[in-house]
């Protein structure tokens, strides 16, 4: 087993199903995870994202009701969580929304001002994957996916505990925290905290995985 620290990072790191409501993630650690967030990589720099950390009472509160419906089985952790963080993504979109991201780079330097109408050209993908109606949610979901994968990588380097969740309710947390969303889909959520050391029963468990020859090939 190598013991590059990414490696480690990788092999400690698993979802954590208890998690201890007394412990809090730093305001310092937070602070990296919300920058690395940001910094996340999307298709064209698209960034068709937006992350509504849920840490107040009320919110966790609002949190906790979105289950009524189903998937209790993560209802638990709406409350002991440190923080759930929703990772919603813009089903719809558009030109002007790229041209955020456009005049962004001009501001920090990446193009001229007078280059703005090239700084368009990466839209095509955007627009290949939109359909007659303005939808493109698969492709913005995928986006927002890898901003997932990143944040989970952060945590592990942190020490910090996790638990992806698909198991929301998207309808009701559209309208539970219509507001935050500002029209973005919340289609996963992302727990974290520190794990319940008596009463999570995953992280006593050995880590497994397919073995590398199985989903690799060096050609």
């Amino acid at each position: 087993m190598s013991t590059h620290p990414i490696i480690q990072d990788l092999n400690l790191r698993y979802t954590a199903k208890r998690y201890d409501e007394t412990k809090r993630v730093s305001q310092q650690d937070l602070e990296v995870i919300y920058e690395s967030m940001r910094l996340s990589a999307s298709s064209i720099n698209s960034q068709p994202w937006k992350f509504v950390v849920i840490e107040s009472e009320e919110a966790k509160q609002r949190m906790h009701n979105s289950f009524a419906n189903k998937h209790q089985f993560n209802q638990p952790h709406a409350k002991s969580a440190s923080h759930i963080i929703l990772f919603a993504h813009n089903p719809n979109y558009t030109r002007e929304d790229y041209a955020k991201v456009v005049d962004k780079g001009i501001e920090d330097g990446r193009m001229a001002k007078e280059n703005r109408e090239k700084g368009f050209a990466g839209y095509a993908f955007a627009e290949s994957n939109t359909d007659s109606t303005g939808n493109n949610a698969t492709w913005t979901k995928a986006q927002t996916y890898i901003a997932l994968g990143n944040t989970l990588h952060v945590l592990a380097r942190l020490g910090i505990d996790s638990t992806t969740m698909e198991g929301i309710d998207s309808e009701l947390i559209s309208e539970l925290f219509k507001e935050e969303l500002d029209g973005h889909r919340c289609e996963v959520a992302l727990a974290i905290g520190y794990h319940h050391k008596d009463e999570d029963y995953n992280a006593k468990l050995p880590k497994s995985r397919l073995a590398r020859e199985q989903v690799l090939s060096v050609v």
